[in-house]
C-alpha cells in the first residue's frame, strides 16, 4: 500500500509542475480518449448480439459458427 502511494504521490507531483502548454496538451489528450471511447462506441458499436438474441446460448452458438466458419 506505501508503494502505491508513493506512485500516486510522484504522479500527482509531476502534474501540478507542468507547464501551462503541456497541461493543454494532456487535457486535449483525454479528450481525445473520451471521443474515442464514449462517442464512437454509442454510435458506431452497437451491440449487434444482444439485439439479435435473446439469450447467453444462442450468443455462444452464432459466435462459434462464425469462427468455425471463416
Amino acid at each position: 500500500m506505501k508503494v502505491i502511494k508513493k506512485v500516486y504521490h510522484f504522479y500527482l507531483d509531476g502534474f501540478k509542475n507542468l507547464s501551462p502548454w503541456a497541461r493543454n496538451l494532456w487535457i486535449i489528450i483525454l479528450v481525445k480518449l473520451f471521443v474515442m471511447f464514449a462517442v464512437l462506441r454509442l454510435f458506431f458499436f452497437r451491440d449487434t448480439l444482444k439485439n439479435r438474441y435473446t439469450t447467453d446460448e444462442e450468443r455462444a452458438n452464432h459466435v462459434i459458427e462464425e469462427l468455425i466458419s471463416h
